[in-house]
């Protein structure tokens, strides 16, 4: 199950600030292997056995990584937390939508991929499954909105 949270809270248990929290936090854990795929797939970057980025730019540091990059590694390293992943692009939205029992907070629709057996949970009460439910969860939603002059 994915839970999609709508509206925005201000919480210790959400990240808002994903290259903040990324920079001060996530980059001074120790990477798993899984992790380190995934910023080779998203970021075409290596990280360095003494925690740099080697990409066919040159050599960097981990704040060096794209803001998608590290929002992916925060939801996967902080599964308790709800996480902001509205600055991501469609790359890391569909590697997100395939994960489950991820929090994240999203305030409006995206186009992204969804497997038809996906289930996802929006705002802790409505429960949805797929593109389909999720693009007709959205529909509804702007509906509501309007009828409450949002």
């Amino acid at each position: 199950m994915i839970y999609v949270y709508t509206t925005k809270q201000d919480s210790e248990n959400w990240i808002l600030q994903n290259d903040w929290y990324f920079n001060l936090y996530t980059s001074n854990e120790d990477f798993s292997e899984e992790e380190k795929k995934i910023i080779e797939m998203i970021d075409h970057a290596r990280l360095t056995e003494d925690k740099h980025i080697e990409t066919k730019y040159g050599l960097g540091t981990l704040r060096n990584l794209s803001s998608g990059c590290k929002t992916l590694l925060n939801v996967m390293k902080n599964p308790g937390k709800v996480v902001n992943i509205e600055e991501c692009g469609k790359n890391v939205l569909d590697v997100l939508f395939s994960m489950d029992d991820i929090h994240v907070y999203l305030s409006r629709p995206e186009r992204i991929h969804i497997d038809k057996n996906t289930e996802i949970c929006f705002d802790q009460k409505d429960i949805v499954v797929g593109l389909q439910g999720f693009e007709q969860w959205w529909t509804e939603e702007y509906a509501r909105r309007d009828l409450d002059d949002l």
